[in-house]
Protein backbone atom coordinates (compact mmCIF):
# COMPACT_ATOMS: atom_id res chain seq x y z
CA UNK A 1 0.00 0.00 0.00
CA UNK A 2 1.44 3.15 -0.93
CA UNK A 3 1.43 5.92 1.84
CA UNK A 4 -0.62 8.14 0.14
CA UNK A 5 -3.22 5.40 1.03
CA UNK A 6 -2.85 5.98 5.05
CA UNK A 7 -3.68 9.66 4.84
CA UNK A 8 -6.58 12.23 4.14
CA UNK A 9 -6.80 13.74 0.81
CA UNK A 10 -4.20 16.17 -0.32
CA UNK A 11 -6.27 18.84 0.04
CA UNK A 12 -6.70 18.55 4.02
CA UNK A 13 -4.18 19.43 6.67
CA UNK A 14 -2.32 16.27 8.54
CA UNK A 15 -2.15 15.83 12.11
CA UNK A 16 1.13 15.68 13.80
CA UNK A 17 1.25 11.91 13.60
CA UNK A 18 -0.51 11.99 10.17
CA UNK A 19 2.62 13.99 8.64
CA UNK A 20 5.34 11.77 10.19
CA UNK A 21 3.32 8.57 8.85
CA UNK A 22 3.15 10.21 5.62
CA UNK A 23 6.99 10.80 5.58
CA UNK A 24 8.38 7.36 6.65
CA UNK A 25 8.11 4.33 4.56
CA UNK A 26 4.77 2.26 5.46
CA UNK A 27 5.20 0.88 9.10
CA UNK A 28 8.25 2.23 9.57
CA UNK A 29 7.68 5.23 11.77
CA UNK A 30 8.80 4.31 15.94
CA UNK A 31 7.76 6.93 18.52
CA UNK A 32 10.06 8.22 20.89
CA UNK A 33 7.23 9.31 23.00
CA UNK A 34 3.48 8.43 23.21
CA UNK A 35 1.33 10.59 21.11
CA UNK A 36 -1.39 9.87 23.61
CA UNK A 37 -3.35 12.17 25.16
CA UNK A 38 -5.02 12.33 28.81
CA UNK A 39 -7.88 14.56 30.50
CA UNK A 40 -7.06 15.66 34.03
CA UNK A 41 -8.47 17.71 36.43
CA UNK A 42 -10.89 19.47 33.36
CA UNK A 43 -7.49 20.72 31.65
CA UNK A 44 -5.82 18.77 28.79
CA UNK A 45 -2.46 17.46 28.76
CA UNK A 46 -0.21 15.53 27.06
CA UNK A 47 2.55 13.37 27.39
CA UNK A 48 4.68 15.13 24.64
CA UNK A 49 3.61 18.26 25.28
CA UNK A 50 2.52 19.38 21.91
CA UNK A 51 5.53 17.43 19.79
CA UNK A 52 5.59 14.01 18.72
CA UNK A 53 9.30 12.78 17.95
CA UNK A 54 10.16 9.72 15.79
CA UNK A 55 12.60 7.66 13.69
CA UNK A 56 11.69 5.98 10.53
CA UNK A 57 13.17 4.99 6.72
CA UNK A 58 12.61 6.98 4.46
CA UNK A 59 13.21 5.33 0.63
CA UNK A 60 14.90 2.77 3.14
CA UNK A 61 17.27 5.23 4.64
CA UNK A 62 16.74 6.15 8.09
CA UNK A 63 15.47 9.31 9.67
CA UNK A 64 14.79 11.42 12.62
CA UNK A 65 12.04 13.62 12.63
CA UNK A 66 9.18 15.65 15.11
CA UNK A 67 5.91 17.57 14.39
CA UNK A 68 4.82 19.98 16.29
CA UNK A 69 0.93 19.69 17.51
CA UNK A 70 -0.47 22.87 17.49
CA UNK A 71 -4.14 21.27 18.65
CA UNK A 72 -1.98 21.40 22.40
CA UNK A 73 -1.40 24.81 23.30
CA UNK A 74 -1.18 26.12 19.94
CA UNK A 75 1.91 23.97 19.33
CA UNK A 76 3.77 26.78 21.87
CA UNK A 77 6.90 25.65 22.92
CA UNK A 78 7.40 24.56 26.87
CA UNK A 79 10.29 22.83 28.60
CA UNK A 80 9.08 19.04 28.07
CA UNK A 81 8.49 19.89 24.15
CA UNK A 82 12.27 21.21 23.67
CA UNK A 83 13.61 18.44 25.76
CA UNK A 84 11.78 15.98 23.29
CA UNK A 85 13.20 17.79 20.08
CA UNK A 86 16.69 17.95 21.45
CA UNK A 87 16.15 14.61 22.05
CA UNK A 88 15.68 13.97 18.19
CA UNK A 89 18.65 15.80 16.81
CA UNK A 90 20.40 13.78 19.02
CA UNK A 91 19.33 10.75 18.18
CA UNK A 92 20.86 12.34 14.74
CA UNK A 93 23.59 13.03 15.23
CA UNK A 94 24.36 9.54 16.90
CA UNK A 95 22.69 7.84 14.31
CA UNK A 96 23.98 10.14 11.49
CA UNK A 97 20.79 10.38 9.82
CA UNK A 98 19.02 13.27 8.02
CA UNK A 99 16.73 15.48 10.26
CA UNK A 100 13.30 16.18 8.99
CA UNK A 101 10.62 18.80 11.08
CA UNK A 102 7.18 19.69 10.86
CA UNK A 103 6.76 23.19 12.92
CA UNK A 104 3.57 24.93 13.26
CA UNK A 105 4.16 26.91 16.49
CA UNK A 106 3.26 30.19 18.71
CA UNK A 107 6.75 30.29 19.84
CA UNK A 108 7.99 30.44 23.45
CA UNK A 109 5.28 29.10 25.74
CA UNK A 110 4.16 32.30 27.64
CA UNK A 111 2.69 30.52 30.78
CA UNK A 112 6.49 28.86 31.13
CA UNK A 113 8.61 32.46 30.47
CA UNK A 114 12.35 32.03 30.31
CA UNK A 115 12.43 28.31 31.16
CA UNK A 116 10.59 28.16 27.62
CA UNK A 117 13.16 30.70 25.60
CA UNK A 118 16.20 28.84 27.06
CA UNK A 119 14.56 25.45 25.65
CA UNK A 120 14.70 27.49 22.48
CA UNK A 121 18.31 28.10 23.25
CA UNK A 122 18.98 24.19 23.35
CA UNK A 123 17.51 23.49 20.43
CA UNK A 124 19.63 25.85 18.40
CA UNK A 125 22.62 24.93 19.87
CA UNK A 126 22.06 21.31 18.56
CA UNK A 127 20.86 22.65 15.56
CA UNK A 128 23.94 24.33 14.70
CA UNK A 129 25.91 21.25 16.17
CA UNK A 130 24.33 18.98 13.05
CA UNK A 131 25.59 21.81 10.50
CA UNK A 132 27.11 20.26 8.05
CA UNK A 133 26.94 16.87 9.67
CA UNK A 134 23.59 15.93 8.78
CA UNK A 135 21.06 17.20 5.92
CA UNK A 136 18.19 18.90 8.48
CA UNK A 137 14.94 19.96 6.72
CA UNK A 138 11.99 21.89 8.05
CA UNK A 139 8.55 21.87 6.99
CA UNK A 140 6.37 24.70 7.73
CA UNK A 141 2.56 23.83 8.03
CA UNK A 142 1.15 26.36 9.78
CA UNK A 143 1.88 29.64 11.97
CA UNK A 144 5.39 29.39 12.79
CA UNK A 145 6.55 32.71 15.29
CA UNK A 146 9.30 33.31 17.62
CA UNK A 147 11.44 30.56 17.76
CA UNK A 148 9.49 28.75 15.83
CA UNK A 149 11.09 30.62 12.81
CA UNK A 150 14.53 30.83 13.82
CA UNK A 151 15.47 26.76 14.67
CA UNK A 152 14.34 26.67 10.90
CA UNK A 153 16.49 29.42 9.44
CA UNK A 154 19.60 27.09 10.98
CA UNK A 155 18.24 24.40 8.95
CA UNK A 156 19.34 23.07 5.55
CA UNK A 157 16.34 23.43 3.59
CA UNK A 158 13.25 24.92 4.23
CA UNK A 159 9.74 24.34 3.04
CA UNK A 160 6.52 26.01 3.29
CA UNK A 161 2.62 24.92 2.34
CA UNK A 162 0.15 27.79 1.41
CA UNK A 163 -1.01 27.08 4.64
CA UNK A 164 1.92 28.61 6.51
CA UNK A 165 3.64 31.64 8.02
CA UNK A 166 6.98 32.52 9.73
CA UNK A 167 7.68 35.62 11.35
CA UNK A 168 9.70 36.72 14.30
CA UNK A 169 6.53 38.66 15.94
CA UNK A 170 2.66 37.97 15.20
CA UNK A 171 0.67 40.36 13.91
CA UNK A 172 -0.75 41.71 16.56
CA UNK A 173 2.37 42.68 18.04
CA UNK A 174 2.98 44.65 14.89
CA UNK A 175 0.28 46.44 15.37
CA UNK A 176 0.39 47.34 18.99
CA UNK A 177 4.33 48.39 18.36
CA UNK A 178 4.56 49.89 14.99
CA UNK A 179 0.94 50.63 14.02
CA UNK A 180 0.76 48.59 10.84
CA UNK A 181 -2.28 46.52 10.17
CA UNK A 182 -1.36 43.44 8.82
CA UNK A 183 -2.22 39.95 8.33
CA UNK A 184 -0.35 36.41 9.09
CA UNK A 185 0.05 35.76 4.71
CA UNK A 186 1.12 39.32 4.07
CA UNK A 187 3.76 39.55 6.78
CA UNK A 188 5.23 36.19 6.78
CA UNK A 189 3.45 34.18 4.24
CA UNK A 190 4.90 31.40 1.57
CA UNK A 191 4.93 34.25 -0.77
CA UNK A 192 6.81 36.20 1.11
CA UNK A 193 9.32 34.11 2.16
CA UNK A 194 10.23 32.02 -1.03
CA UNK A 195 10.87 35.72 -2.73
CA UNK A 196 13.55 36.56 -0.21
CA UNK A 197 15.50 33.53 0.10
CA UNK A 198 14.27 32.09 3.86
CA UNK A 199 12.10 29.21 1.82
CA UNK A 200 13.67 27.05 -0.81
CA UNK A 201 10.12 25.15 -1.49
CA UNK A 202 6.97 26.09 -1.69
CA UNK A 203 4.20 23.67 -1.73
CA UNK A 204 0.08 23.47 -1.80
CA UNK A 205 -0.62 20.91 0.80
CA UNK A 206 0.95 18.99 3.36
CA UNK A 207 1.31 15.77 1.31
CA UNK A 208 2.70 17.93 -1.68
CA UNK A 209 5.38 19.35 1.05
CA UNK A 210 6.04 15.51 2.38
CA UNK A 211 6.73 14.58 -1.00
CA UNK A 212 8.70 16.77 -2.19
CA UNK A 213 10.80 16.44 1.22
CA UNK A 214 11.39 12.70 -0.04
CA UNK A 215 12.51 13.48 -3.46
CA UNK A 216 14.86 16.39 -2.12
CA UNK A 217 16.37 13.11 0.31
CA UNK A 218 16.77 11.38 -2.38
CA UNK A 219 19.53 13.60 -3.90
CA UNK A 220 21.75 14.30 -0.79
CA UNK A 221 23.42 11.69 1.33
CA UNK A 222 22.03 10.50 5.28
CA UNK A 223 25.58 12.53 6.17
CA UNK A 224 28.42 14.51 4.84
CA UNK A 225 30.97 11.45 4.97
CA UNK A 226 28.57 9.11 2.79
CA UNK A 227 28.89 9.34 -1.16
CA UNK A 228 25.10 9.74 -2.44
CA UNK A 229 23.68 7.22 -3.47
CA UNK A 230 23.02 6.27 -7.10
CA UNK A 231 20.31 5.22 -9.44
CA UNK A 232 19.97 3.70 -12.65
CA UNK A 233 20.81 6.41 -15.76
CA UNK A 234 17.39 7.66 -17.54
CA UNK A 235 17.79 9.22 -20.86
CA UNK A 236 17.43 13.17 -20.93
CA UNK A 237 15.09 14.94 -22.92
CA UNK A 238 15.34 15.05 -26.57
CA UNK A 239 16.18 17.32 -28.40
CA UNK A 240 19.61 19.14 -28.81
CA UNK A 241 21.05 21.27 -26.18
CA UNK A 242 21.21 24.45 -27.55
CA UNK A 243 17.59 23.90 -29.52
CA UNK A 244 16.55 26.84 -27.01
CA UNK A 245 19.48 29.19 -26.91
CA UNK A 246 18.77 31.94 -29.52
CA UNK A 247 21.64 32.61 -32.04
CA UNK A 248 21.04 36.48 -30.57
CA UNK A 249 22.90 37.42 -28.17
CA UNK A 250 20.66 40.02 -26.16
CA UNK A 251 17.40 37.39 -26.97
CA UNK A 252 16.28 35.63 -23.75
CA UNK A 253 15.39 31.96 -22.83
CA UNK A 254 14.67 29.64 -20.37
CA UNK A 255 17.84 27.71 -19.08
CA UNK A 256 15.99 25.34 -17.51
CA UNK A 257 15.12 23.93 -20.94
CA UNK A 258 18.91 23.22 -21.32
CA UNK A 259 19.65 21.74 -18.25
CA UNK A 260 16.60 19.17 -19.33
CA UNK A 261 18.78 18.21 -21.65
CA UNK A 262 21.67 17.56 -20.08
CA UNK A 263 20.28 15.74 -16.68
CA UNK A 264 18.92 11.97 -16.20
CA UNK A 265 15.41 11.84 -17.38
CA UNK A 266 15.13 15.75 -18.03
CA UNK A 267 13.93 16.17 -14.10
CA UNK A 268 15.30 18.94 -12.39
CA UNK A 269 14.35 20.47 -8.17
CA UNK A 270 14.68 23.82 -8.56
CA UNK A 271 15.94 25.64 -5.11
CA UNK A 272 14.64 29.18 -4.23
CA UNK A 273 13.11 29.13 -7.77
CA UNK A 274 11.21 32.70 -6.99
CA UNK A 275 14.10 34.38 -5.31
CA UNK A 276 16.69 36.02 -7.43
CA UNK A 277 14.94 34.16 -10.65
CA UNK A 278 18.06 35.58 -12.62
CA UNK A 279 20.30 32.61 -10.88
CA UNK A 280 19.33 29.18 -11.39
CA UNK A 281 20.15 26.43 -8.44
CA UNK A 282 18.62 22.88 -7.89
CA UNK A 283 19.23 18.89 -7.51
CA UNK A 284 19.26 16.83 -10.62
CA UNK A 285 21.04 13.70 -11.55
CA UNK A 286 23.37 13.13 -14.47
CA UNK A 287 24.38 9.48 -15.38
CA UNK A 288 22.85 8.34 -12.29
CA UNK A 289 24.84 10.37 -9.72
CA UNK A 290 23.35 13.53 -7.89
CA UNK A 291 24.77 16.68 -8.96
CA UNK A 292 23.85 20.36 -8.07
CA UNK A 293 22.69 22.97 -10.99
CA UNK A 294 24.22 26.58 -10.50
CA UNK A 295 23.12 28.17 -13.71
CA UNK A 296 22.50 32.58 -15.11
CA UNK A 297 19.01 32.62 -16.19
CA UNK A 298 18.56 34.77 -19.06
CA UNK A 299 14.80 34.62 -18.89
CA UNK A 300 15.07 37.37 -16.28
CA UNK A 301 17.24 40.42 -16.19
CA UNK A 302 19.49 38.86 -18.93
CA UNK A 303 21.32 36.28 -16.09
CA UNK A 304 23.03 39.31 -14.97
CA UNK A 305 24.65 38.84 -11.69
CA UNK A 306 23.53 40.82 -8.37
CA UNK A 307 23.62 40.65 -5.07
CA UNK A 308 20.60 38.19 -4.39
CA UNK A 309 21.98 35.88 -7.12
CA UNK A 310 24.95 35.79 -5.77
CA UNK A 311 24.23 34.89 -2.38
CA UNK A 312 22.05 32.35 -3.50
CA UNK A 313 24.19 30.56 -5.74
CA UNK A 314 26.76 30.98 -2.56
CA UNK A 315 24.67 29.16 -0.34
CA UNK A 316 23.75 26.51 -3.01
CA UNK A 317 27.38 26.09 -3.67
CA UNK A 318 28.43 25.45 0.16
CA UNK A 319 25.20 22.85 0.58
CA UNK A 320 26.45 21.04 -2.09
CA UNK A 321 30.24 21.29 -0.94
CA UNK A 322 28.86 19.98 2.55
CA UNK A 323 26.96 16.77 1.02
CA UNK A 324 29.39 15.85 -1.31
CA UNK A 325 27.58 16.87 -4.10
CA UNK A 326 29.28 17.82 -7.31
CA UNK A 327 28.44 20.78 -9.17
CA UNK A 328 27.62 21.45 -12.86
CA UNK A 329 27.75 24.94 -13.79
CA UNK A 330 26.16 26.74 -16.65
CA UNK A 331 26.70 30.39 -17.59
CA UNK A 332 25.65 32.65 -20.08
CA UNK A 333 25.71 36.03 -18.37
CA UNK A 334 26.78 39.97 -19.22
CA UNK A 335 28.52 40.43 -16.19
CA UNK A 336 27.11 42.16 -12.87
CA UNK A 337 24.53 44.14 -12.61
CA UNK A 338 25.98 48.05 -12.46
CA UNK A 339 24.18 51.06 -11.27
CA UNK A 340 24.01 52.91 -7.58
CA UNK A 341 20.86 50.47 -6.22
CA UNK A 342 23.37 47.56 -6.39
CA UNK A 343 26.68 49.31 -4.75
CA UNK A 344 24.24 50.36 -1.55
CA UNK A 345 23.41 47.26 -0.98
CA UNK A 346 26.62 45.55 -1.14
CA UNK A 347 27.21 44.15 -4.12
CA UNK A 348 30.78 43.78 -3.74
CA UNK A 349 30.41 42.16 -0.38
CA UNK A 350 27.78 39.25 -1.97
CA UNK A 351 29.81 38.94 -5.22
CA UNK A 352 32.58 37.89 -3.11
CA UNK A 353 30.56 35.07 -1.26
CA UNK A 354 30.33 33.42 -4.76
CA UNK A 355 33.79 34.19 -5.23
CA UNK A 356 34.80 32.68 -2.11
CA UNK A 357 32.04 29.59 -2.35
CA UNK A 358 33.06 28.20 -5.58
CA UNK A 359 36.95 28.90 -4.10
CA UNK A 360 36.58 26.81 -1.03
CA UNK A 361 34.31 23.58 -3.02
CA UNK A 362 36.15 20.71 -2.94
CA UNK A 363 33.83 18.57 -4.46
CA UNK A 364 34.27 18.30 -8.77
CA UNK A 365 32.98 21.28 -10.74
CA UNK A 366 32.33 21.43 -14.23
CA UNK A 367 31.37 24.41 -15.91
CA UNK A 368 29.94 25.00 -19.57
CA UNK A 369 29.77 28.56 -20.64
CA UNK A 370 26.65 28.51 -22.87
CA UNK A 371 26.87 31.91 -24.94
CA UNK A 372 28.95 34.80 -23.00
CA UNK A 373 30.73 35.63 -19.60
CA UNK A 374 31.53 38.84 -19.11
CA UNK A 375 33.71 40.24 -16.81
CA UNK A 376 34.06 39.86 -13.03
CA UNK A 377 31.00 37.31 -13.57
CA UNK A 378 33.33 34.85 -15.81
CA UNK A 379 35.43 34.45 -13.08
CA UNK A 380 32.61 34.11 -10.11
CA UNK A 381 31.11 31.71 -12.18
CA UNK A 382 33.19 28.64 -11.57
CA UNK A 383 36.17 29.58 -13.53
CA UNK A 384 39.00 27.60 -13.90
CA UNK A 385 41.14 30.33 -11.78
CA UNK A 386 38.68 29.24 -8.77
CA UNK A 387 39.61 25.90 -9.20
CA UNK A 388 37.03 24.22 -11.65
CA UNK A 389 37.87 20.61 -12.77
CA UNK A 390 36.93 21.10 -16.31
CA UNK A 391 35.50 24.56 -18.31
CA UNK A 392 33.48 24.27 -21.18
CA UNK A 393 32.97 26.26 -23.82
CA UNK A 394 29.96 25.92 -27.02
CA UNK A 395 31.56 27.22 -30.19
CA UNK A 396 29.48 30.51 -30.27
CA UNK A 397 30.23 31.28 -26.89
CA UNK A 398 31.99 34.99 -26.36
CA UNK A 399 34.27 35.20 -23.50
CA UNK A 400 36.25 38.46 -22.18
CA UNK A 401 35.91 41.76 -20.04
CA UNK A 402 32.81 42.54 -21.99
CA UNK A 403 30.83 43.08 -25.09
CA UNK A 404 32.16 44.31 -28.32
CA UNK A 405 30.41 47.17 -28.69
CA UNK A 406 31.00 48.39 -24.71
CA UNK A 407 34.73 47.06 -25.09
CA UNK A 408 35.28 50.03 -28.27
CA UNK A 409 33.35 52.80 -26.57
CA UNK A 410 36.21 52.58 -24.63
CA UNK A 411 39.37 51.93 -26.59
CA UNK A 412 38.42 53.39 -29.84
CA UNK A 413 36.16 56.29 -28.69
CA UNK A 414 38.13 59.30 -30.46
CA UNK A 415 37.92 57.07 -33.69
CA UNK A 416 34.71 56.24 -33.56
CA UNK A 417 33.80 60.21 -32.69
CA UNK A 418 35.93 60.79 -35.88
CA UNK A 419 34.50 58.90 -38.45
CA UNK A 420 32.02 60.22 -41.08
CA UNK A 421 29.67 57.33 -39.78
CA UNK A 422 29.87 56.94 -36.17
CA UNK A 423 27.37 54.25 -35.79
CA UNK A 424 28.96 52.01 -38.55
CA UNK A 425 32.16 52.48 -37.41
CA UNK A 426 31.54 51.39 -34.55
CA UNK A 427 29.52 48.74 -35.19
CA UNK A 428 32.80 47.21 -37.51
CA UNK A 429 35.08 47.86 -34.75
CA UNK A 430 33.02 45.99 -32.28
CA UNK A 431 32.65 42.81 -35.03
CA UNK A 432 35.98 43.16 -35.51
CA UNK A 433 37.00 43.18 -31.53
CA UNK A 434 34.70 40.61 -30.75
CA UNK A 435 36.43 38.13 -33.56
CA UNK A 436 39.75 38.87 -32.16
CA UNK A 437 39.37 38.95 -28.67
CA UNK A 438 36.35 37.46 -27.51
CA UNK A 439 35.44 33.80 -29.03
CA UNK A 440 36.04 30.34 -27.61
CA UNK A 441 39.05 29.80 -29.38
CA UNK A 442 40.62 32.79 -28.51
CA UNK A 443 40.09 31.93 -24.73
CA UNK A 444 40.73 28.30 -25.47
CA UNK A 445 44.30 29.92 -26.56
CA UNK A 446 45.07 31.51 -23.35
CA UNK A 447 44.00 28.54 -21.53
CA UNK A 448 41.09 29.95 -19.44
CA UNK A 449 38.49 26.93 -20.96
CA UNK A 450 39.71 23.59 -21.21
CA UNK A 451 38.15 22.69 -24.72
CA UNK A 452 35.51 23.60 -26.93
CA UNK A 453 32.53 21.37 -27.12
CA UNK A 454 29.68 20.69 -29.60
CA UNK A 455 26.23 21.16 -27.70
CA UNK A 456 24.85 17.76 -28.64
CA UNK A 457 28.60 16.38 -27.11
CA UNK A 458 28.25 18.16 -23.82
CA UNK A 459 26.04 15.36 -21.55
CA UNK A 460 28.50 13.02 -22.89
CA UNK A 461 31.46 14.99 -21.88
CA UNK A 462 30.36 16.25 -18.19
CA UNK A 463 29.67 12.50 -18.08
CA UNK A 464 33.16 11.15 -19.04
CA UNK A 465 34.43 14.04 -16.34
CA UNK A 466 32.38 13.37 -13.33
CA UNK A 467 33.09 9.77 -13.73
CA UNK A 468 37.38 10.38 -13.34
CA UNK A 469 36.59 13.04 -10.61
CA UNK A 470 34.45 11.07 -8.73
CA UNK A 471 36.75 7.94 -8.64
CA UNK A 472 39.77 11.11 -7.24
CA UNK A 473 37.32 11.88 -4.90
CA UNK A 474 36.50 8.58 -3.11
CA UNK A 475 40.29 8.01 -3.09
CA UNK A 476 40.91 11.01 -1.90
CA UNK A 477 43.02 12.11 -4.78
CA UNK A 478 43.35 15.77 -5.47
CA UNK A 479 40.94 16.90 -8.15
CA UNK A 480 42.71 19.62 -9.54
CA UNK A 481 45.67 18.50 -12.63
CA UNK A 482 43.85 14.81 -13.85
CA UNK A 483 43.70 14.20 -17.30
CA UNK A 484 40.24 14.59 -18.15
Amino acid sequence: MSTLALVAPSTEKLTALERLETLCDPGSLQLMRSAVRSTRMGERTSPNDGVIGATGLVGGRPVACYAQDPTYVGGSLGEVQAETICRVLRAAARGRMPVVSFIESAGARLQEGVAALAGYGRIFNENVALSGQVPQISVICGPSAGGGSYSPALTDFVVMTAAASMFLTGPSVVKEVMGEDVDAATLGGAKIHDRNGVCQLGADSDIEAIWLVRELLDHLPSHATEAPRRLPVVAPAEGPSDRAVPDEKRKVYDVRDVVRTLVDGGRLLEVSPRWARNMLTGFARIDGRAVGIVANQPRYLGGVLDAQAATKGARFVRTCDLYGIPLVVLVDTPGFLPGTSQEKVGVIRHGAKLVHAFAAATVPRVTVVLRKAFGGAFIAMNSRELGADLVLAWPQAQLGVMGGPQAVDLVHRRAIAAADDPAAERTRLAAEYERDCLTAQSAAREGVIDEIVEPAHTRGRIMAALRVLDGAQRTGSPNRNIPL
